[in-house]
């Protein structure tokens, strides 16, 4: 078991809060689009839509507009279609990214990821040239308010369901599994009555970089500038943040 990192935890509330923002129904709408048109409109037999819907509900989408969306997808063969690509390169000190989005013009996104790339300070790269560094894993996230049996009965359920670690962190548990077992353990969870908030593939860092005051703030906002474009679902980082050094960088926003 892991866990405890104050960088993790102040990623998990940027991306909570993050997810109130108008961007975040883009995001989602155009994910349950894909999982319909890969799988199908039925959540119980199609799992990436069963995600989808989840992380549609955790944006407070509406359910109504949920189902719009589903429906329309389904029923409507002129319905957007957006190809799925992902972007790697090197950002301030090195750092390594990988970047998913879901775009409906490849040529426009690759321009945009390229400019916001070069303008903080990086280098967007040729296909491969960091996802050596990464694990590809399934993620599940249990809020901790919506469970509380504390950590030693969350151990108990991630070792029951399966699952290959859990990290523990201020308002959420985090388990990791094999992509191929994500699905299984996602219903070991949910049997054993424990209520998830989020389950996707994620991409983990094999090692970390430390970052000192200034590389970090540089870091930062380039994760910052590719989170807000619409066009971006996911960015992966392999860098952490000292807690001294994010004590100091909060001091400096004040």
């Amino acid at each position: 078991m892991s866990g405890h990192s104050k960088w993790a935890n102040i990623k998990h509330k940027k991306a909570k809060a993050d997810a109130q923002r108008g961007a975040a129904f883009t995001k989602v709408a155009r994910e349950l689009i894909v999982a319909v048109k890969q799988g199908g409109p039925d959540p119980d037999g199609n799992f990436r839509l069963k995600m989808a819907v989840q992380a549609a509900k955790a944006v407070n989408m509406p359910n109504d507009t949920i189902q719009r969306a589903i429906k329309k997808a389904a029923g409507d063969t002129d319905s957007e279609n957006y190809e799925e690509v992902v972007y790697e390169g090197y950002g301030p000190a090195g750092i390594a990214l990988i970047v998913e989005a879901m775009t409906d013009n490849r040529n426009r996104t690759a321009s945009d990821v390229r400019y916001l790339f070069s303008r903080h300070g990086g280098n967007l790269g040729e296909t491969g040239c960091v996802s050596w560094m990464f694990d590809r894993k399934g993620m599940i996230t249990v809020d901790s308010e919506t469970y509380s049996d504390g950590e030693d009965g969350m151990m108990l359920i991630a070792m029951d369901a399966g699952a290959e670690d859990l990290k523990v962190y201020d308002d959420y548990y985090e388990m990791l599994t094999s992509p191929e077992e994500l699905d299984s353990v996602r219903r070991a969870v949910e049997s054993a009555g424990v209520e998830w908030s989020e389950a996707r593939i994620v991409r983990v860092p094999k090692a970390a970089m430390t970052l000192g005051v200034k590389e970090a703030a540089s870091a930062m906002r380039l994760v910052d500038a590719l989170d807000e474009h619409d066009d971006i679902q996911h960015v992966y980082t392999n860098f952490d943040i000292p807690d001294e050094v994010l004590e100091q960088l909060e001091s400096e926003e004040s």
